[in-house]
């Protein structure tokens, strides 16, 4: 089995042959980031605004199934405890 040794010539090189440009914010052009606005701040539409009526009716029925059930497993184990 042959041992190759690594010099740091050729760890540089293989280093080196991998990297790729990165952008950076420098690199844009002063036109350009004036269009770019942040998404939790940018425009956003003031007209919409949905009814969630009916999911809270509907939440308001599951918890009310939820604790009667509750309430009816108290009961029988109570009542076939004794």
């Amino acid at each position: 089995m042959d041992v190759i040794a690594i010099t740091p010539e050729i760890l540089m090189e293989c280093m080196m042959a991998k990297r790729t440009k990165r952008t950076n914010s420098r690199d844009i052009k002063p036109g350009i980031e004036k269009s770019i606005s942040d998404p939790l701040t940018g425009n956003r539409p003031t007209g919409f605004n949905p009814d969630y009526s009916f999911v809270i009716k509907d939440i308001r029925r599951v918890g009310i199934l939820a604790g009667s059930f509750f309430v009816v497993l108290v009961a029988l184990a109570i009542i076939l405890h004794l």
